[in-house]
């Protein structure tokens, strides 16, 4: 089987009612990002860090997977697939897809502020002020912050070094580290870009397919499977 990696990022999710953060309507809207999404938020306001991320799980667990993401799960049966996502929804896990690495964390998980190694399931929609890890400390969000490391980039990087064929759906790739995985496909290797407003200049590798991620892997799965 050919190794498909694909690489999906905001615009994927959008179709499913999860609106995008850069977006005139996007999740931060009302927001200053260094407010939420920042280490330093969380040392000024922890409490409206929680509250934010609250109301994105529950944006997120009211959302369903879309026909794209039921398409590439359905496309492990004709591929070695790989998906890398920098989206922390869990809708590919929900569509059946069975190798999603998170580039950026997930909101369905919290993690102790003492030992980043403690990561813990969310059975609920919330985590609340005063709910402690196993060590007696505050549980936070398991995201990757603005200034924060990408521990998974170079487990991504390595995926998309065994390419066959790289698809990229629903991202600008304007986000370093991510916006650079692009350039560890192999030379002989196809890469496809799946976005109706593409802004990847100077990247004469991509097969363009102006559509969104919904209509796009339907043709993407035409162009590679027939």
């Amino acid at each position: 089987m050919k190794k498909l990696v694909v690489l999906t990022g905001a615009g994927m999710s959008a179709e499913s009612g999860i609106q995008t953060f850069r977006g005139s309507r996007g999740l931060w809207e009302g927001y200053d990002v260094m407010e939420v999404a920042t280490p330093e938020a969380w040392e000024r306001n922890p409490k409206l860090v929680l509250d934010f991320y609250n109301k994105r799980r529950e944006n997120a667990l009211s959302a369903s997977p879309n026909q794209g993401h039921r398409l590439l799960a359905e496309m492990e049966s004709e591929f070695d697939m790989e998906i890398i996502t920098q989206n922390i929804d869990d809708l590919h896990e929900r569509a059946g897809s069975s190798n999603v690495l998170h580039l950026h964390g997930e909101i369905r998980k919290a993690r102790s502020t003492a030992n980043p190694n403690l990561i813990y399931h969310l059975e609920k929609p919330t985590i609340d002020w005063g709910e402690t890890c196993e060590l007696g400390s505050q549980l936070r969000p398991h995201i990757v912050w603005f200034g924060e490391p990408v521990p998974m980039i170079e487990e991504a990087a390595k995926r998309v070094l065994t390419a066959d064929v790289l698809v990229v759906i629903g991202t600008s790739m304007a986000v370093y580290p991510a916006a650079g995985l692009t350039q560890f496909a192999p030379a002989q290797t196809p890469i496809y870009l799946i976005d109706p407003n593409p802004n990847h200049e100077g990247s004469s590798r991509f097969t363009h397919i102006v559509k969104g991620a919904e209509d796009g892997v339907v043709e993407l799965r035409k162009l590679l499977v027939g």
